[in-house]
């Protein structure tokens, strides 16, 4: 399992948001490439950014800085927010991008997710953000009436690799993460690789979802930012240590 520290940027400033309420956020850093140069020189080896402007309103506000972090760090990164459109997606690959995660877009346009499978393969994520196992849209604003699973599925048939799958009600409450939640998703797909989101903690829900069979990775935001969960800590119990030059996996 590869642990992933997030970065969330709104008005290119570092926040965190409690369980998708933007009305509920802490500011942590002022600079994004300091926080991404931080968790990298601590051990790293992916990076996970959300543009939570584009989240909410649909188009990249924070693109500059998610692009200018690409070229500043050695590790791959996987963005998420607002990308909506082809062009959005095909800048960020240029740009360095190793994973685009899209989100509202993949959920209302499944002819545009197929597209953009058929063209950037397993370059492509999809990012299912979920309350009490039904998706959500619009950067966590609204929820469906469409089940996790179910869309877990058809997507599967499309041909997605990646899939973040993340539990609203947890996410940045230090709350622990939805394992059963997490154990009914890796159960449903064969062939996505499902990483885990929300709710991450203590160094005990690192070791629990590194012993889940067929968990690729997981992302950890508020804990490592207020210090419950410490990051060189975390990655050592992972087999990795601060500075190893190591081909990174998945």
């Amino acid at each position: 399992m590869i642990l992933i520290p997030a970065i969330d940027i709104k008005s290119g400033l570092v926040v965190r948001l409690f369980q998708g309420d933007f009305g509920k956020l802490t500011y942590y850093d002022p600079y994004p490439l300091m926080a991404a140069q931080r968790w990298c020189k601590m051990g790293a080896r992916w990076l996970h950014l959300v543009d939570l402007d584009g989240a909410k309103n649909g188009v990249m506000d924070n693109k500059e800085h998610i692009t200018y972090i690409s070229r500043h760090v050695k590790v791959p990164i996987q963005v998420g927010g607002g990308i909506r459109d082809e062009k959005t997606v095909e800048d960020l690959i240029k740009a360095g991008v190793q994973r685009v995660i899209l989100g509202t877009k993949a959920i209302e346009d499944h002819k545009f997710l197929k597209d953009m499978l058929d063209l950037y393969g397993e370059k492509i994520c999809v990012s299912l953000d979920c309350s009490n196992g039904f998706v959500t849209a619009h950067g966590w604003v609204s929820i469906t009436t469409i089940k996790a699973v179910d869309l877990a599925l058809e997507f599967e048939a499309m041909g997605l690799q990646w899939m973040v799958y993340t539990d609203i009600n947890r996410d940045g409450a230090l709350a622990g993460p939805n394992f059963d939640q997490i154990q009914t998703m890796l159960n449903t797909v064969k062939k996505i690789n499902i990483i885990a989101s929300g709710g991450i903690t203590t160094l005990e829900d690192v070791k629990k979802l590194s012993a889940m069979k067929g968990i690729a990775g997981a992302i950890i935001g508020r804990a490592i930012y207020e210090g419950t969960l410490d990051l060189e800590k975390a990655l050592e119990a992972l087999g990795v240590k601060a500075g190893e030059e190591k081909e990174p996996s998945p």
